[in-house]
């Protein structure tokens, strides 16, 4: 837990913070300043905004020296809580969100596909720290993010577009794909041939405990800069029409309340232990916001209602994140996985 513990300091404890005032920021500044994120909007390639695409190349990209091989390897050692967690990424999860979808948002395809992007995209990154802030099994932390950057390459697209076919909403798959090879891709090449690199001219010590904690902080000023961007494009909207929030924010709350509720019960029916079973949960409650924002930019517009739609899943998930590792802990406390209580810390 030392070297996980190295890896995560006040800056990133603090994100939720640093959210919202960004959020702030960027609505205030469309009030202001509304000539700024017009030229940034004027920087497109197609209809990929290249400051956003960078921004978001960026939150990515560390994500990516998150995958090990070797973790892989070790799937067969455990497989109940890497096969529970599957489960809920890849069929529980987004199928809730399709049941979201055709509960509230019918009628409304950017905001559906907003909902559809977020639940059929499981999280690679952020799940890291908040399995260290719950005291879970860091080793299941790391196999099951591995895991989940290679399914998510294979699964997203068809997940994606099986979903938005069921709601009948037309979709750009050339665009979908692209989004998946630039956001997806590239950054997973280029994490893996900068780690063999760094790691066999550094050192594996240098890269863990240098250059990727040094990259983690470069991510989230990347993903706070796109936050400011994308609710200065939104702040009129937002403004104008505040019932959009509470449109979206519903199915999003609900959904994440049924996915968690279904992930703490499917671990205690099965017993599992308290380290297992809360990553369980973190990782099978959580989004890969990065890539939802990153295809309903690509597929949209950077000034969508999609790309709105699916920062606010980056919105309500940070607190939800947190609320889970404190759901867990009190859980633990109060004897919810009793097979915990066996085994020492």
């Amino acid at each position: 837990m030392t070297d996980e513990e190295k890896k995560i300091g006040y800056f990133e404890k603090l994100l939720p913070l640093w959210v919202v005032i960004c959020i702030v920021i960027g609505i205030v500044l469309s009030q202001l300043v509304p000539q700024i994120s017009l030229a940034i909007d004027s920087l497109k390639i197609g209809q990929i905004s290249i400051p956003i695409g960078i921004c978001l190349f960026l939150m990515m990209y560390p994500a990516m020296l998150n995958l090990k091989g070797s973790e892989l390897k070790k799937l067969g050692r455990n497989p109940k809580p890497i096969i529970m967690t599957l489960v809920s990424n890849w069929i529980v999860a987004p199928f809730v969100g399709l049941a979201m979808v055709r509960l509230f948002l019918q009628g409304n395809e950017e905001l559906s596909v907003a909902i559809i992007l977020l639940s059929s995209s499981p999280c690679t990154a952020m799940v890291l720290v908040w399995g260290w802030m719950a005291k879970g099994n860091q080793e299941q932390n790391v196999l099951n993010t591995s895991l989940n950057t290679v399914t998510i390459i294979f699964l997203y697209v068809g997940m994606v577009s099986l979903l938005t076919g069921l709601q009948n909403i037309p979709i750009d798959i050339m665009m979908l794909i692209m989004s998946l090879i630039f956001f997806i891709g590239l950054p997973l090449l280029v994490g893996i041939i900068t780690k063999k690199l760094l790691v066999s001219t550094k050192g594996d010590d240098w890269f863990n405990n240098t250059y990727r904690p040094v990259v983690g902080k470069i991510s989230i000023v990347a993903l706070l800069v796109t936050l400011i961007v994308l609710f200065s494009l939104n702040g009129n909207a937002l403004i104008n029409n505040p019932d959009m929030l509470l449109l979206v924010s519903i199915p999003l709350l609900l959904g994440f309340v049924i996915v968690v509720g279904y992930n703490v019960l499917i671990t205690k029916i099965f017993k599992m232990k308290y380290k297992e079973a809360v990553i369980t949960v973190i990782i099978g409650s959580s989004s890969h916001f990065e890539i939802a924002i990153a295809t309903a930019v690509a597929m949209y517009g950077i000034g969508s209602v999609a790309a709105l739609g699916t920062t606010m899943g980056l919105f309500w998930e940070v607190p939800i994140m947190l609320s889970i590792v404190y759901l867990g802990r009190y859980l633990e406390k109060r004897g919810f996985w009793k097979m915990e209580k066996n085994n020492s810390n």
